[in-house]
């Protein structure tokens, strides 16, 4: 596993951490562990062959990680009652984005 990898994966867990504290204050815990168990839409990365490239970019690529998916997650994202679930997943598509673009 490579430093970058390393630091890949420390931000899927601090960037909505952080996202948490500074937008859910008042229950940033449990908005945190809502944010994380959103990365179980990496479970799409299993259809892949292989199911690891560090030179893929996986935006485009895996099916829960293309354009419609994002604008799914943006919707879910408007709506109060899955805002959390649709925050967590635009961080995610944020963070592989921008891994994509390193």
């Amino acid at each position: 596993m490579t430093l970058a990898s390393v630091v890949h994966l420390v931000f899927h867990a601090a960037v909505p951490g952080a996202v948490a504290w500074l937008f859910f204050r008042a229950r940033w815990r449990s908005a945190w562990l809502v944010m994380l168990a959103t990365m179980l839409v990496d479970l799409d990365h299993l259809l892949a062959d292989p199911v690891y490239d560090p030179n893929r970019c996986g935006i485009g690529f895996h099916p829960l990680h293309t354009a419609p998916a994002i604008a799914g997650y943006a919707a879910l994202a408007l709506l109060r009652a899955t805002r959390l679930i649709g925050v967590g997943l635009l961080v995610h598509m944020a963070l592989d984005l921008a891994d994509c673009v390193v």
